[in-house]
């Protein structure tokens, strides 16, 4: 381990369209990180064309600003090619600095592209332990982008254990997802829209009912560090500080970025930088849990969490007005309402008003507003900003177009030999062949009376690593661990293998490193690894993993694709009360382990497990009907994962395929 010195971190701003990337410039910002128009976990922003980022990157450059390409989605098995193309015609026509990935299986695409920049772990990738940060390393990542629940102590443990030439990336500001990233199935569950891929379309941010009350239970605040900054600053290893927003406007890039410049570079100008932030349109501001000895939870719902500055609600819906908060310039952007209400809808600010000045909104046919309903100013073009724009579009112009010629396949990579292989028997742990199908039925808990002819797993978790399996059971290891666990959790495993425990599912790839000799053991990769594609499945192989079980996530078609073309041998989930979010927060007013309803009736609950609060519908998932198709492809571990039902959840009976039926979007 290395211990590098504390230097100027980078400012990392975000950009989801030509106008935000140029603002990023114009205020100053280290380095840009933007998405292409695939495979980005940012799939609403408008983001680039190659043709685009090209030229965006050489003015980018000229500035000294370095670009970075989120291809932070998780890729299923017959989009490699695809990818690979992308990839190909990225490393040959823009000069990009690297890029942002969750996929493991984009270190071996990449490689084969020839791509030569730097390869980050995006927080997607959920590296959340110090010893995670090597086996990253290992993998070919030079950079860990930590998650945004850490606290300040958690990130100088992260910070400490940082090796080699390795350094982390911080979100110092921006919208706050519920779930841990890479831990969000929410969206995905309720129609096929995947947070892993971009496609989120934030359940979290709607109207919930619990006991008769509606409120925005699982709505967060933004985080801020603002003057927090300054102790960030000091801790070393983390080179970069990030801000979260390429779905934001050029409006919030440019004064953001502003900020946080003022904050690194200027302490004793920290009013005005936090003028700029209050200025930026972003929602309200929590510290989160960086002071973990007073923990802001961004679940206040005193405040509002609807994106843009809040700005006054509507008095009267036959004529609509409302009383603005702040003044109001000519080509403002207004958003009334939140977007799962029918009235939802922008309107652009026709004449300047002063603050508590009264504006009437333009009246829309048929789109009655209700009364107290919220207005948000989400956009604004100053003049300052805008005369730095269009100086910047000029020198963007002067840059020539380029044109993408077509592909030669005969000069991209092969796929690895290994990568390829009959789905029959396959050797297991010692040499032995094993069994062709067996199944595991795994608990939190011992049940009361445990009546199975399958292997046995459990949460090593459960009650605070206190668990007592028996020596041939299956060890199950959280979805996410968090620094202070990562020597309970090490400490259990130690203890399980002097009693003879071979057997382990561990559910990061990174949590691989807890083991000296994984070699010597049966070790599995979880469902929450999110495996989706034969690539990955190699990676994992090659640091140490002796089977992978794939993501239920996954529609049939790819789902079933897998065993013919993996290393490794493959299960499935085939039955789960499955999470659609895994968090480290609950709201103060949510009753834990009760029922609450969706705007569209559905039920789920939230059950808290050590540090994390788990939300389950109250169906399951449930591909039993499937068992016959999942045994033909290939597959030799099918999975039940049962959970405790709180008293007073009633499980409905409904279909519960997930996206098996449906197309993964």
């Amino acid at each position: 381990m290395t211990c590098q010195p504390s230097k100027q971190p980078t400012i990392l701003a975000p950009a989801g369209d030509i106008q935000s990337f140029l603002a990023a410039i114009a205020a100053g910002a280290d380095a840009i990180y933007c998405g292409l128009k695939i495979f980005s976990a940012r799939m609403e922003a408008d983001n680039f064309s190659i043709e685009e980022l090209a030229r965006l990157t050489k003015l980018a450059h000229s500035k000294g600003v370095q670009v970075y390409v989120a291809f932070n989605s998780i890729i299923k098995e017959d989009e490699t090619d695809k990818v690979l193309r992308i990839l190909d015609k990225l490393a040959r026509y823009a000069d990009v600095d690297a890029l942002i990935i969750q996929d493991t299986a984009m270190v071996s695409l990449a490689g084969q592209a020839g791509f030569k920049g730097k390869l980050h772990l995006s927080t997607l990738g959920n590296c959340t332990h110090p010893a995670g940060l090597a086996a990253a390393q290992k993998s070919g990542f030079s950079r860990v982008v930590l998650p945004r629940e850490f606290s300040l102590d958690e990130i100088r443990a992260m910070a400490a254990a940082v090796p080699g030439t390795m350094d982390l990336e911080v979100f110092i500001h921006g919208a706050l997802c519920y779930s841990v990233s890479g831990r969000c199935y929410w969206s995905s569950w309720f129609g096929g829209k995947s947070a892993l891929r971009g496609r989120c379309v934030q359940p979290c941010r709607r109207l919930y009912e619990q006991n008769g009350k509606k409120a925005r239970y699982f709505s967060c605040m933004d985080l801020s560090a603002d003057v927090l900054a300054k102790v960030l600053k000091e801790i070393p290893n983390i080179s970069t500080w990030k801000i979260e927003g390429r779905k934001k406007s050029p409006h919030y890039v440019y004064y953001t970025v502003m900020a946080y410049r003022l904050l690194r570079d200027s302490p004793d100008q920290k009013n005005q930088a936090l003028s700029f932030l209050a200025y930026a349109l972003g929602r309200e501001g929590s510290h989160y849990n960086l002071l973990s000895h007073r923990i802001s939870n961004p679940l206040n719902h005193a405040s509002e969490t609807g994106s843009g500055l809040f700005l006054g609600r509507i008095k009267n819906p036959e004529n609509p007005y409302f009383i603005s908060r702040e003044a109001l310039l000519q080509g403002d952007l207004l958003r009334i309402g939140y977007e799962e209400e029918t009235f939802h809808q922008i309107q652009k600010v026709t004449r300047a008003i002063p603050k508590k000045g009264k504006y009437f909104l333009a009246a829309k046919k048929g789109r009655r507003i209700n009364k107290d309903t919220s207005v948000f100013l989400i956009d604004r073009r100053g003049s300052e900003l805008e005369e730095k724009l269009s100086c910047l579009a000029s020198e963007l112009g002067e840059i020539p177009k380029i044109t993408i010629k077509p592909l030669n396949s005969s000069t991209l990579g092969k796929r690895p030999a290994d990568s390829v292989k009959s789905p029959g028997k396959r050797s297991g742990h010692g040499g032995k062949k094993q069994p062709d199908i067996y199944e595991m039925d795994v608990f939190r808990k011992h049940p009361p009376a445990l009546k199975t002819h399958n292997d046995t797993g459990f949460w090593i978790s459960a009650n605070n690593y206190g668990i007592k399996a028996p020596p041939r059971a299956w060890l199950w290891l959280d979805p996410v661990l968090f620094p202070e666990e990562e020597k309970i959790c090490q400490n259990y495993v130690k203890t399980a293998l002097k009693k003879g425990a071979k057997n382990f599912v561990l559910n990061s790839p990174w949590q691989i490193a807890l083991f000296d000799d994984p070699q010597r053991l049966n070790i599995w990769a979880g469902p929450f690894c999110n495996i989706a594609n034969c690539l990955a499945v190699e990676m994992l192989k090659r640091i140490g993993f002796s089977g992978a079980i794939v993501s239920p996530e996954l529609e049939s078609k790819t789902l079933l694709s897998l065993p013919e073309c993996s290393c490794l041998p493959l299960g499935a989930v085939c039955r789960a009360n499955w999470p659609v979010a895994i968090s480290r927060i609950a709201a103060p007013d949510l009753d834990i382990g009760k029922d609450f309803t969706s705007p569209m009736g559905e039920v789920a609950w939230t059950s808290k497990y050590n540090a994390t609060y788990h939300t389950f519908p109250n169906w399951p998932l449930d591909l039993s009907s499937k068992t016959d198709e999942l045994k033909q492809a290939g597959f030799v571990m099918l999975v039940n994962l049962f959970e405790n039902i709180p008293k007073g959840i009633r499980m409905k009976s409904r279909p519960g395929t997930w996206n098996w039926h449906l197309k993964l979007l």
